[in-house]
């Protein structure tokens, strides 16, 4: 493949062994995503859920607990007792209530609110070894163009929960070459101002790469529109670990039909 971007050799391993400890270590942080224990819909009428206390409803007004006499929450700092509203939260937002040792996650993911409980010991958390990957090679390295869309384009996904749809606003699509074939994929907006972010399968998918999607983030492009796209950096998303994720499939356009042997493999935890 064309890559004139292709980094130095000398290094290039080592930079990309110390950025995969770090994905690995904040997905198993202490209330990290693999902690996670329920995803819980909330409904108008309460309802209790294992490992959390109170009981808890969601309306008009938002997201409510009501707690047993005696039992307290921390939220923002701040100990609450008896009946609390969390107000409304915004799409793909969240509040966290302490409990002890654990947080308690309240979010609104696809128009529903929920409920996730992080426990630090929760055995998926407990033992988890570490995210299988390819060997880094600097041959998936590949500088591609951003071509923004004249608008912003609302995109509609599906998720890892089924049912479940996403709405994202796509800024534009990123087109390079790759195996001797011309390909793009439409990206959405990324964590920090002008990144981007792109999920894909690919002809790995499935086989030796989790099935339903890999995350690449991107840096924002340069300013003849040139990004780097390094697919050693495909990352699982916590689906791939969790069935209490809620993540966003690739748009239908973004079904790579090569075989991208680079980045994160099938976690252990999905039997690989």
């Amino acid at each position: 493949m064309s890559n004139p971007t292709t980094p130095a050799t000398a290094g290039f391993a080592e930079e990309w062994e110390e950025w995969h400890r770090g994905k690995d270590a904040r997905l198993a942080a202490e209330h990290g995503f693999l902690a996670i224990t329920g995803l819980h819909w909330l409904a108008t009428e309460p309802r209790s859920f294992p490992g959390v206390p109170g009981a808890w409803s969601t309306g008009p007004d938002g997201v409510t607990v009501t707690l047993d006499e005696g039992t307290e929450l921390v939220v923002g700092g701040t100990a609450v007792r008896g009946r609390h509203t969390f107000g409304v939260i915004p799409e793909r937002g969240g509040v966290d209530a302490v409990w002890g040792d654990i947080v308690i996650e309240v979010a609104k993911r696809g128009g529903h609110d929920v409920v996730r409980p992080r426990d630090p010991g929760h055995p998926l958390r407990v033992a988890f070894e570490g995210t299988p990957a390819y060997a880094p090679d600097p041959r998936w390295v590949v500088t591609g163009r951003y071509l923004p869309f004249p608008e912003p384009r609302p995109t509609t996904v599906g998720a890892s929960v089924e049912g479940l749809k996403h709405v994202y606003d796509a800024p534009g699509r990123i087109a390079f070459r790759l195996d001797g074939r011309e390909l793009s994929l439409t990206a959405f907006n990324g964590h920090t101002p002008g990144s981007l972010t792109v999920l894909f399968t690919d002809a790995t998918s499935g086989v030796t790469t989790y099935a339903a999607n890999r995350d690449l983030r991107v840096d924002a492009p340069g300013p003849d529109g040139t990004v780097v796209l390094d697919f050693n950096r495909a990352t699982n998303l916590p689906c791939a670990y969790t069935d209490f994720a809620t993540c966003p499939l690739p748009p239908a356009e973004n079904r790579l039909p090569v075989a991208v042997e680079a980045g994160e493999k099938i976690p252990h935890e999905r039997g690989a």
